[in-house]
């Protein structure tokens, strides 16, 4: 779990580089002209839907490997409902499960906290394709 949440915190760095090059690479309306904001907040996009797509992949694949143990965990314990082993390293997946799936709601924070930067700071040069 340790390790996922360096994996996760690394990989969210994308959002606020992404963050970073918005507010200084794309021009307010002042200063357009001298780049082509238009292509800049494309690529940008692109880079932060792939990010996003990414860590939502990487986190539900954890959720689902985890939810798995739990449950072989459980049947285990329903077979050997003594045995404080079983019952130990079941409370530890399950809080693991918990934290993982807490990550889905950070997750969603950061998404709507970069595509809130990105609409003040694109909407007037490039609009996103509809998400189906």
């Amino acid at each position: 779990m340790h390790d996922t949440k360096e994996v996760l915190k690394s990989m969210r760095t994308i959002d606020d580089r992404i963050v970073h090059a918005l507010n200084t690479t794309v021009p307010t309306i002042s200063f357009s002209g001298k780049v082509d904001a238009t292509q800049t907040c494309k690529q940008l996009y692109e880079s932060m839907m792939e990010a996003h797509l990414s860590r939502d992949q990487a986190i539900k694949s954890c959720i689902a490997q985890t939810s798995e143990v739990v449950g072989k965990l459980r049947e285990e314990r329903a077979k050997d409902s003594d045995n404080l082993a079983i019952s130990k390293q079941l409370r530890k997946e399950q809080t693991k499960l918990k934290l993982m799936q807490s990550e889905l709601n950070v997750e969603e924070v950061v998404n709507d906290r970069s595509l809130k930067v990105f609409n003040e700071r694109c909407r007037i040069h490039y609009t996103p394709p509809k998400v189906k």
